[in-house]
C-alpha cells in the first residue's frame, strides 16, 4: 500500500481539490483507494457531497480509540464514494487532537498504526492535511511514503516554497524514514505572463523534485467541488480531469513497489535478449571486413539491435555496448551494412572511450543528414509514435514514425530546409518533449518543446 500525503502550510493552494481528484483518478484506474481527511475543516466531505449532519463518527474517533487501546475498525466510519473509492471523513473535533493526545506515547504514529490495519485492503491512501505543521500533519508524514506539495503559481507561493521544503525535509529526518517529496504546480493560469514566468522559475530551481504534470486553472474543477463531485464525474472531458489522469499515471508509473516483482521476473529475459542481440550482430560481420577501416564518408552510428535490447530501467539505455563484445582483432572493427530493413553502418572504434550518454545521443534523438532530419526514439510499449512541429504545421498525422525494431525503436526521416524548428513527440496521443534531445525551450503551455537546428 502506498500512502500519499498532500501537504502545504499555506491555505488556498488547492490541497483538497488535489486530494479528492487524485484519489478519484486512482480509483478510476481500478486501484483500491482510500481518502483520509485530516483537516478539521472537513472539506473532503463537502467536496464529495457527504452530508455533515450524517457523519456520526470521523477519523478523529478512530485515532483516539486506537490511542486509548480501545480500537474501533476503520471500516465503521468509511463512506463509499464510488467503485474502489472510500472516504474517511474529518470533523471539527480534530482541532482538539493535539490537546487530547498530550502525553500519549508515540502519539505521532497514531495514523500510521491505524493504516497498518488496512494495509492489504487498499492500493493507495491519499491524505488531505491541514494548512499547518502540527501533530495532525506530523501523523500524516509519519504514515506517508510520498508527500505532494501543491503550489499555486503565484508570487507568494514561490517565495515560501523553499522554506516549506526545508520544513518537510526536517520533519522527514525527524521521522527517520525515506519519503519522496514532490512539488505539484497547481492553479496554473497560462493566460498570465506572471503565471508562466513563475512556473518557469519553479521548474528551474526544483525540476528534480517536480511532477511533469501541471494542474491548470479550470473553472470546471470549482464547479465540480461546489456540486460535491470529483471532476471525473462532473466533466470527464474537461482539462481538469485530464490533468489529474496525467498526475495519477505519473504517480503509478513511479511506484517501484508495484512493479518490482515484474522487473525481477523479466530481468533474466531482458539479459537473454541482450546476449541474443549481440550474437545476432556479430553474425552479420563477414571475415573479409573485420580488418577494414571505415571510409571517411561513412557516418558512425550505433546499431539498434544492440542498443535497444536492454531496458532494465528508465530511461531505456543500451546496456550491451559493442566495445564489450570480444573481437578476433584489436583493430577497429567495421560491421558491413546490412539490408535496408536494418539500420546504417555501425562503427566500432575500441580506441574511442565515449560515455554512455554520448553513445545514446549519437543514436537516439534528432540528427541532420544532408537536407533532412532523422528522428529516432525508443518506446517499447507504444502503439503509435508521431512527431509534430514547425516543419509540419504541428500536425502529428504528418509525422508518423515507423517501428523498425521489435524492441521498440521508432524512426522517421523528414526533408527540411535550413532553420530552427520546435517540435514535440506524440506517444499514444500524449504530447511530450523528446527525451533524447537536451535542447529545449518552454512553450506557452508550461511544457517544453524540443529544438532541432538544420544547417
Amino acid at each position: 500500500m502506498r500512502t500519499i500525503a498532500i501537504i502545504n502550510q499555506k491555505g488556498g493552494c488547492g490541497k483538497t481539490t488535489v486530494a479528492i481528484n487524485l484519489a478519484s483518478a486512482m480509483a478510476g484506474r481500478g486501484l483500491r483507494t482510500l481518502l483520509v481527511d485530516m483537516d478539521p475543516q472537513s472539506h473532503c466531505a463537502v467536496g464529495l457531497a457527504v452530508p455533515e449532519e450524517q457523519i456520526e463518527q470521523s477519523i478523529y474517533d478512530i485515532l483516539i480509540s486506537h490511542a486509548r487501546h480501545e480500537p474501533q475498525r476503520l471500516g465503521e466510519i468509511l463512506w463509499q464514494i464510488s467503485d474502489n473509492f472510500e472516504l474517511a471523513p474529518a470533523s471539527i473535533d480534530l482541532a482538539a487532537f493535539d490537546q487530547q493526545m498530550s502525553g500519549v506515547i508515540e502519539r505521532e504514529n497514531c495514523l500510521k498504526n491505524l493504516l497498518a490495519t488496512v494495509n492489504k485492503d487498499y492500493d493507495y491512501v491519499v491524505i488531505d492535511c491541514p494548512p499547518s505543521v502540527g501533530l495532525l500533519t506530523f501523523n500524516a508524514i509519519r504514515a506517508a511514503t510520498d508527500v505532494v506539495v501543491p503550489v499555486e503559481m503565484g508570487y507568494f507561493s514561490l517565495h515560501g516554497l523553499s522554506k516549506q521544503l526545508e520544513t518537510l525535509n526536517a520533519l522527514c529526518k525527524q521521522c527517520s524514514q525515506q519519503i519522496n517529496v514532490m512539488v505539484l504546480a497547481s492553479m496554473y493560469d497560462i493566460r498570465t505572463k506572471m503565471g508562466r514566468e513563475i512556473l518557469g522559475e519553479v521548474r528551474k530551481h526544483f525540476s528534480a523534485r517536480m511532477f511533469k504534470t501541471v494542474v491548470n486553472f479550470n473553472t470546471k474543477l470549482k464547479e465540480a467541488a461546489s456540486l460535491g463531485q470529483p471532476i471525473s464525474e462532473y466533466d470527464p472531458a474537461s482539462r481538469g480531469h485530464k490533468d489529474f489522469i496525467s498526475l495519477a499515471e505519473e504517480l503509478v508509473g513511479s511506484d517501484t513497489h508495484m512493479h518490482r516483482a515484474e522487473l525481477v521476473s523479466s530481468l533474466q529475459a531482458k539479459l537473454d535478449a541482450i546476449s541474443a542481440s549481440a550474437e545476432e550482430l556479430l553474425s552479420t560481420v563477414k571475415p573479409a571486413t573485420l580488418i577494414q577501416t571505415m571510409e571517411p564518408s561513412c557516418e558512425p552510428q550505433t546499431a539498434p539491435a544492440a542498443t535497444a535490447a536492454a531496458q532494465v530501467d528508465t530511461p531505456p539505455v543500451p546496456v550491451a555496448t559493442l566495445e564489450e563484445v570480444p573481437q578476433p582483432s584489436h583493430e577497429p572493427v567495421a560491421v558491413q551494412k546490412a539490408p535496408e530493413d536494418r539500420r546504417d553502418i555501425v562503427d566500432i572504434d575500441t580506441k574511442a572511450k565515449k560515455s554512455l550518454d554520448t553513445k545514446i545521443a549519437e543514436f537516439y534523438g534528432a540528427r541532420q543528414t544532408d537536407n533532412a532530419v532523422t528522428f529516432v526514439t525508443l518506446y517499447p510499449r507504444a502503439q503509435t509514435v508521431q512527431v509534430a512541429g514547425d516543419f509540419n504545421n504541428w500536425q502529428p498525422q504528418m509525422g508518423q514514425l515507423q517501428k523498425i525494431s521489435e524492441n521498440g525503436i521508432w524512426q522517421i526521416k523528414l526533408p527540411m530546409a535550413s532553420g530552427r524548428y520546435r517540435y514535440r513527440l506524440v506517444v499514444d496521443g500524449v504530447w511530450q518533449q523528446d527525451p533524447y534531445n537536451e535542447v529545449t525551450e518552454m512553450n506557452p503551455y508550461g511544457d517544453f518543446n524540443s529544438i532541432v537546428e538544420v544547417h
